[in-house]
């Protein structure tokens, strides 16, 4: 009876033991996926551009607008593209008397007339440092850019406020990107450029032009079936 006892005994102490929990992996890391792979990265954001809209202007015009980019990817480094912006706001003019000329049906001087400038462009882009966080891309995007300068104008002449003939010219723009990772297609991006036009009898004249937006990537990836 003793013997049977003890041996009840330890079955109900071992039915009691319960084994310690499977250790718990940690959740992966949001981006962990991260990788330059995929053959298309779509880019659109809003821009700013300070624009001399005439040669010799003091005033200059700060633009505001959109920045629009679709990027082909030949490599995890590299690919080449075509670029949209659109620049739109209002410009300083030379002091003048408005319609006193004869040219137009505007009363008094004019001030701050609604320029705007489209630029489209196309070119190589590189990916010059990157890891799962972030990136800083590199570009040089060129083809032409059409300035509307004489809209608000009434039919006064461009040039006696200091301003740009409308027209179509050689358009720039070179500099890069700062990409922060927000998923492995999800990407915030702040876009810094040094634009170069040649409207008129300026020559080549240098702006600052800064975009802020989102970029989506998209397609099979290299080396994945399609």
């Amino acid at each position: 009876m003793a013997a049977g006892l003890s041996l009840s005994a330890v079955a109900q102490n071992t039915a009691q033991i319960t084994p310690p929990p499977s250790p718990q992996l940690p959740p992966a890391a949001p981006l962990a996926g991260v990788k330059y792979d995929y053959h298309w990265e779509i880019y659109g954001g809003l821009a700013y551009s300070h624009f001399d809209a005439g040669p010799n202007l003091l005033q200059g015009a700060n633009l505001g607008g959109f920045d629009a980019r679709a990027i082909r990817e030949f490599s995890p480094r590299w690919g080449a593209g075509v670029n949209v912006r659109g620049y739109y706001g209002t410009s300083g003019v030379v002091p003048n008397c408005g319609d006193c000329t004869g040219q137009g049906s505007n009363g008094g001087p004019i001030t701050g007339p609604f320029v705007s400038e489209h630029m489209f462009l196309a070119g190589p882009e590189v990916r010059a440092l990157s890891n799962q966080h972030a990136a800083m891309m590199l570009h040089a995007f060129v083809g032409g850019a059409y300035g509307d300068f004489q809209r608000a104008l009434g039919g006064v002449n461009p040039k006696s406020l200091g301003l740009f003939s409308n027209q179509m010219a050689f358009g720039g723009a070179f500099g890069g990107s700062i990409d922060l990772n927000r998923s492995p297609r999800l990407v915030f991006r702040i876009a810094p450029d040094a634009t170069l036009t040649n409207f008129g009898t300026a020559g080549f004249k240098e702006q600052f032009a800064i975009s802020v937006g989102l970029v989506y990537r998209m397609g099979h990836r290299f080396g994945q079936p399609k």
